[in-house]
């Protein structure tokens, strides 16, 4: 019976469709009207009492041809490298997990070592794709591609293999910008993803599975698409995508979404899938925020986040009934407004609706996110927003995370002011622990301005045991790239002498 009723369903739709695009004059006369194939957008037109049938013709086949051939040079393959030590530190295998297959692909099963075998110095940790932006080897890639690599390799369409470098990378957005050192590279234009429309044809270009320079066609399904709604699993970092039903298997990640005249209008990163697999769903980053973000990076090794300073929740019907919101029936409900704040400034308040940023509607937090992820810190925007059901506007000067409107750049690990030495075993045994690193050389640095000294053995940072200065440098870069409004190291350490002490160090400009 429910079969039936969607069979019914079904005929009386396409019996609407074919009614609004059939006109017809009833004759008294009976004519029979014999109905080509081809259909003829006028037939018998001239005649007294004709029927007369307006059609659509057949839509030509889309040509991909030229799209692909002008799309395959522009994306290389990446290899990633990396040794057992710093694979996993914790002592798990990577190459077991299955969500370290979904992103990479399926990597040949080996038996673990047994201990007194010597293993490798490093495998092929997995295998993604990439973009060309410049002739001069710029390549944007995912983030989850190169992370914890020690060694790329990228392969161009052409068979030449080169050794790749990490300018900057973006956890938050999942970019991640490297370069190889080549010339007179084939370079895929940056298109427009705002103006990309849903039902539009896209090709998605990359390496899956290993099986280079493979094109696959699908529509834009949708955009600004959070796939931690879905999923109820939220990454933490910034969701807008280009949901396409364009295929995207493990090894595109990192690869081209591009329209039919060859610009990139997204970066492939995702899939949505219970197998691991592609299963009709599949998520592109899209050229609006990857050229924000690859542009930081060049200038300023980091990226510069613009923040508005509010906590909002998406408007839904029950909350509009409950707080009697009749104006609008989309938008961001602002929960609270920071101190000291871009929000502040504008005189945001709690209860405010925020429907659009420059006339770019924010009808989810998808929408907000990928507004505010094209801005800088000093910039300035009009937010557009609901209050007391009345339609009112603000000009707001963006700030960063700290409340200021200062440019950030990308500190190394130099800024710490000093070197790192392994302590003497005498010194742990006199004072009786087991690991930690000692402070040399200390000079002008945030070391210095904490009130460190030379001397100083750190135990522990963050709550995190050190044993090394490559730990202290992996915390460093953890906290710089995190999206935390605090970026301090809290260390726990101890002076020769036996005295303990804590300092909080405060890596931000």
């Amino acid at each position: 019976m429910r079969t039936f009723g969607k069979l019914a369903l079904l005929v009386c739709g396409v019996s609407v469709i074919a009614s609004a695009t059939t006109v017809m004059a009833i004759n008294s006369s009976d004519k029979a009207f014999s109905n080509n194939s081809d259909n003829a957008i006028i037939e018998n037109g001239s005649q007294e009492g004709a029927v007369y049938t307006v059609s659509q013709r057949a839509t030509p086949p889309t040509d991909f041809t030229s799209a692909a051939e002008s799309t395959v040079n522009g994306v290389v393959s990446i290899k990633s490298f990396a040794s057992p030590r710093s694979q996993y530190q914790n002592g798990g295998d990577m190459f077991g997990d299955p969500f370290f297959d979904f992103f990479f692909g399926p990597q040949p099963r080996q038996q673990r070592p047994q201990r007194q075998q010597r293993q490798p110095e490093q495998r092929q940790m997995g295998l993604g794709s990439g973009v060309i932006l410049s002739p001069d080897g710029y390549i944007v890639t995912n983030n989850h591609v190169i992370d914890g690599a020690d060694r790329l390799e990228v392969s161009l369409n052409d068979n030449r293999t080169f050794n790749a470098t990490v300018i900057g990378s973006d956890p938050s957005t999942d970019i991640a910008l490297i370069k190889i050192d080549a010339d007179n590279l084939h370079v895929i234009p940056i298109g427009d993803s705002e103006s990309l429309k849903i039902g539009e044809w896209v090709l998605a270009v990359g390496n899956p599975f290993g099986f280079t320079s493979t094109v696959t066609t699908g529509i834009v399904s949708a955009k600004a698409r959070s796939i931690s709604s879905i999923t109820g699993n939220f990454s933490g970092g910034i969701e807008s995508f280009i949901q396409t039903d364009a295929a995207v298997n493990p090894g595109n990640s990192g690869g081209a979404l591009v329209n039919l005249s060859g610009e990139l209008v997204g970066i492939n990163t995702a899939i949505y899938s219970q197998t691991g697999n592609y299963a009709g769903y599949s998520f592109a980053i899209p050229t609006s925020i990857v050229k924000k973000v690859v542009t930081d990076i060049k200038q300023f090794g980091t990226v510069q986040r613009a923040v508005l300073g509010i906590a909002f929740s998406e408007l839904t019907n029950d909350l509009a009934k409950e707080k009697d919101i009749t104006a609008t029936n989309y938008g961001l409900y602002v929960g609270s407004v920071e101190d000291r704040s871009a929000a502040f400034e504008g005189g945001l308040k709690e209860g405010d609706v925020i429907i659009a940023i420059n006339d770019t509607p924010t009808r989810n937090t998808a929408q907000l996110q990928e507004a505010m992820a094209k801005f800088r810190p000093g910039d300035k925007i009009t937010v557009t927003y609901i209050r007391n059901n009345s339609r009112h506007t603000t000009n707001v000067t963006l700030r960063n995370s700290s409340g200021n409107t200062k440019l950030t750049r990308a500190n190394d690990f130099t800024a710490l002011g000093c070197a790192l030495k392994k302590v003497p075993a005498e010194t742990m045994k006199q004072l009786e622990i087991s690991s930690g690193v000692q402070v040399t050389g200390i000079k002008d640095g945030k070391f210095k301005d904490a009130g460190i000294k030379d001397g100083f053995i750190i135990l522990q940072i963050n709550d995190s045991r050190v044993t090394s200065q490559e730990d202290v440098e992996k915390i460093y870069s953890a906290i710089m790239k995190s999206r935390s409004t605090d970026k301090v190291m809290f260390i726990v350490g101890i002076y020769p002498t036996g005295r303990k002490v804590y300092y909080a160090v405060d890596l931000s400009d």
